[in-house]
This record gives C-alpha cells, sequence and structure tokens, in this order.
C-alpha cells in the first residue's frame, strides 16, 4: 500500500468545504478554493489528513516532508512493539531425572531470554491412563522455575496433550 493512495492532496480533495490545521495559518473551516489559496501562498500542499470527519480535516504542509514524518512515525511504532516468542517443552510421561533436568535448563534459558514457555506432556497410545504422572510432572516442572517464570495457565488436558504455561517474571 503506497501512501500517495492514502492521502488525498490539492485538487484531488473532494469536500466542497475543509477544516484547517498546521502552522502558520488561522485554523478552522474553510472553502476548499480558499484553503488552496491559502497553501499555494505559502508554496506547499493542502493535505487530507481526515477524510472521514465532517467537514474533513486537512494540513497545510509539504507534502514530501509531511510522507517522511509519517513513515518515521510508523517505524518508530513499529520498533517499539514487542513480538512474543513461545518455546515449547515436550514430555512424556514417564520422563527421568536427567531428561528432566535437561528440559529444566532450556526453559530456564528460554525464560530469561523473554520467551514464554509452553511445557507439555504428550501421551501415546495407552499412555493416557498415566494423566496423574504428566499432571505431577508439570507441576514439579513449575515449581522449579517459580524463581524465573509465573505460571499463566495451571496443567489442563487437550486431546493427548497436558498443556501448562509459564510467563518471564519481570526483572526488578
Amino acid at each position: 500500500m503506497q501512501r500517495e493512495d492514502q492521502h488525498r492532496i490539492n485538487r484531488r480533495i473532494l469536500a466542497k468545504e475543509v477544516r484547517l490545521v498546521g502552522e502558520n495559518i488561522e485554523q478552522g473551516i474553510f472553502s476548499l478554493d480558499e484553503a488552496l489559496r491559502l497553501a499555494e501562498e505559502q508554496e506547499v500542499d493542502l493535505v487530507e489528513i481526515s477524510p472521514n470527519a465532517d467537514p474533513p480535516v486537512c494540513r497545510i504542509v509539504d507534502y514530501n516532508k509531511f510522507l517522511y514524518s509519517q513513515k518515521k512515525k510508523d517505524k518508530e511504532l513499529k520498533a517499539k512493539q514487542l513480538k512474543v516468542v513461545i518455546k515449547e517443552i515436550r514430555f512424556g510421561p514417564n520422563t527421568d531425572d536427567h531428561d528432566f533436568d535437561f528440559k529444566l535448563n532450556h526453559a530456564r534459558k528460554f525464560l530469561e531470554e523473554g520467551a514464554k514457555v509452553k511445557a507439555y506432556v504428550f501421551f501415546k497410545g495407552r499412555s493416557i491412563v498415566f494423566k496423574e504422572r504428566g499432571e505431577i510432572l508439570l507441576l514439579k516442572f513449575a515449581q522449579e522455575l517459580e524463581d524465573v517464570a509465573a505460571v499463566e495457565q495451571m496443567p489442563r488436558l487437550e486431546g493427548k496433550r497436558m498443556i501448562m504455561m509459564f510467563n518471564p517474571k519481570k526483572k526488578k
């Protein structure tokens, strides 16, 4: 999507009256011809900022400078956005201590980096009869991680998976 499609400028503005805003002008409602004359006097463009307002809001500004400042604002907003990363850790219902510790260290590292962790026990075939083992395993996992993680969701069985979610704790 290009910026030119987003804003009408000068003679492309369709409204008969516009509300003018900007520097070095008297703000208020003007006829389109009067607004265009004011823009030409200052040797800049009349840019429609808010076409859905009644009457549409226009600004007297150099269009290229206006586009540049818009791009700059968009870039700043995009930089401030936080992307949530979810790391998954899979257990079986009969996971032994060494594997548990190995996966625990990985989860700890992920949480310290600021990622969410989704730990789940996957039940294959008839192992679904060991639901309690899966829940105990996940609760033990949560207990081991309580210094770096907050539990977002307690263990919940979804199909053949028992899932538990962790959020990283805020650093002080």
